[in-house]
């Protein structure tokens, strides 16, 4: 089973995200050519990345870890990064895109790094805050996470990252299955929100997502082939009598 490990600080790498809305039907071709574009990411220095799917909205976020770069490497990377994502945008509309530096965490086996492996479940909450100093919001956010953490069950791992250009805070919360978070959801979730409300955040989000990829230098990539063509071979299959199962091996 594929892992990543994120380590509990920014220390050694830049963490970016990149948060689609897709625009197509079958969102496995969505997924299908990112898998493609982390595979042409490696060249530009990603040590590993990942591809998060929303269960219940329609999300599909991909995020990458790359080695410590200064501002204006960042900034020419993100460039690349955008230019090369024209099979991706076909199908989705890119909504947001940014580096985030993680700054704490917790893991159950007691290491250093939060690990995600392909088919495991992620919550996600987001905060942007018009405070001037994004600093308050992460040490609340911190206090809250390490108050909890130890008390909730089926956490295996946790993540507090913080914005590097924009005022927003994200906590990731790895869950050993979907059950845990929902009970976690519907029982104890709207409990923090009192405690967040004096730092001014006016865009305060949550998701579930399932992660289904994580990249791992031994992945061997099929060829890329477009959703119009997929369509097409699917119809030349169906004229010879003999359907086509399409799937994507993780």
């Amino acid at each position: 089973m594929m892992t990543c490990s994120v380590a509990f600080s920014n220390k050694d790498f830049d963490l970016s995200f990149f948060v689609f809305k897709p625009t197509v039907v079958i969102i496995d071709h969505l997924v299908h050519a990112l898998v493609h574009f982390s595979s042409y990411t490696h060249n530009l220095g990603s040590v590993q990345s990942s591809i998060f799917r929303s269960i219940h909205g329609n999300m599909i976020i991909w995020c990458s870890a790359w080695k410590k770069m200064s501002s204006d490497e960042k900034d020419r990377l993100m460039e690349i990064l955008k230019s090369m994502l024209t099979n991706v945008t076909r199908m989705a509309v890119l909504v947001e895109h940014s580096f985030l530096d993680a700054y704490a965490g917790e893991s159950r086996d007691g290491s250093s790094t939060a690990k995600i492996c392909s088919g495991d479940i992620v919550s996600i909450n987001t905060g942007v805050t018009t405070a001037k100093d994004l600093n308050d919001l992460c040490y609340a956010v911190l206090a809250i996470f390490r108050c909890r953490f130890a008390k909730v069950e089926g956490l295996t791992a946790g993540l507090c990252l913080k914005g590097q250009s924009t005022p927003n805070v994200v906590c990731i919360h790895v869950w050993k299955s979907l059950q845990y978070c929902y009970s976690w959801v519907l029982n104890n979730r709207k409990w923090m929100i009192p405690y967040l409300e004096r730092f001014s955040i006016f865009d305060m989000k949550y998701d579930i997502f399932r992660v289904v990829y994580v990249s791992d230098e031994n992945v061997v990539i099929p060829p890329y082939v477009s959703p119009h063509n997929m369509l097409a071979n699917d119809e030349e299959d169906s004229r010879q009598g003999h359907g086509k199962i399409m799937q994507m091996k993780i």
